[in-house]
């Protein structure tokens, strides 16, 4: 088949898929399938695949009309301007999620060392040692497969030597240590609210990292009642939190250790991201 009547068919089996945005992620699709650019595709509307071509693309196709996300598809995303390995055993990078890495860089402008809980593809600590030039950072994962991923990651992008990569249940395996900054991305979702997520991420992202299978703070709890241990005196934390959870774990933090405690809005002015700082 040519180019033009690939693309139509496709758009239409993703359309009835439920797919929002059929046709670019049609032409995405396309242009991986044949690793070209789409700027190919729309030069060349009456190239004809190959059979291995259209047997690649075909399974593509299928795989996202089942919901399958187009990032675990193509096995890559792009967060902070740098584009990160994927598996299914890690969540997609998100762009909100850049809040933290925004705030840890003005942070450790003046101090060089931080932890993650939680640290996934590796996205978070990565970006922030990639701009960061003298930090280091340790990377915490209850997963070893999303270990894996990290290690890749880091890698690519570089910074392997200056992250270290730890399995461990939050803090339980972390040796008594002191950082300047603790980060964390952690599962905030709520059990009963996870049957209402889109299906590309109820059905394939992990769902270790999107609820903690109760109430969506049990994890965030323990991080804000184990940090204070583990950071220097003037030390922050950062941390994603989800709708409506900010009043909730404002309450958590001791006034009497926690100098300084501050929401931070994404770009939908929706309270995202925790900002503590130790006294």
């Amino acid at each position: 088949m040519k180019i033009s009547e690939t693309l139509e068919s496709a758009t239409k089996t993703l359309r009835m898929s439920g797919v929002a945005e059929a046709v670019r992620e049609a032409k995405s699709l396309l242009a991986f399938a044949l690793n070209a650019n789409q700027t190919f595709l729309v030069a060349h509307p009456e190239y004809e695949l190959s059979v291995e071509e259209e047997k690649r693309f075909a399974n593509f196709i299928t795989r996202r009309a089942r919901r399958e996300p187009f990032q675990y598809i193509v096995g890559k995303q792009e967060f902070c301007n740098l584009e990160f390995a994927l598996t299914k055993d890690v969540l997609i990078p998100r762009p909100e999620t850049e809040l933290i890495v925004e705030a840890a860089i003005e942070i450790l402008n003046h101090n060089t060392r931080f932890c993650e809980i939680g640290v996934g593809s590796g996205c978070i600590s990565i970006s922030i040692l990639h701009a960061v030039k003298t930090a280091s950072a340790i990377g915490l994962d209850i997963s070893a497969k999303a270990l894996n991923v990290a290690r890749k990651n880091a890698k690519t992008h570089g910074v392997a030597e200056r992250l270290e990569l730890k399995t461990s249940d939050v803090f339980r395996n972390l040796p008594d240590d002191k950082f300047d900054l603790i980060v964390s991305n952690p599962p905030y979702i709520p059990r009963d609210e996870v049957k209402t997520l889109q299906a590309e991420v109820r059905n394939y992202e992990p769902l270790a990292a999107l609820t903690d299978g109760a109430d969506g703070l049990s994890i965030v709890r323990r991080i804000v009642a184990a940090a204070p241990r583990f950071l220097k005196a003037n030390g922050f934390l950062l941390m994603e939190i989800g709708i409506s959870q900010d009043v909730a774990v404002r309450k958590m933090f001791d006034e009497t250790i926690w100098r300084e405690i501050d929401v931070l809005p994404d770009l939908q002015n929706i309270p995202r991201t925790i900002k503590a700082q130790m006294r």
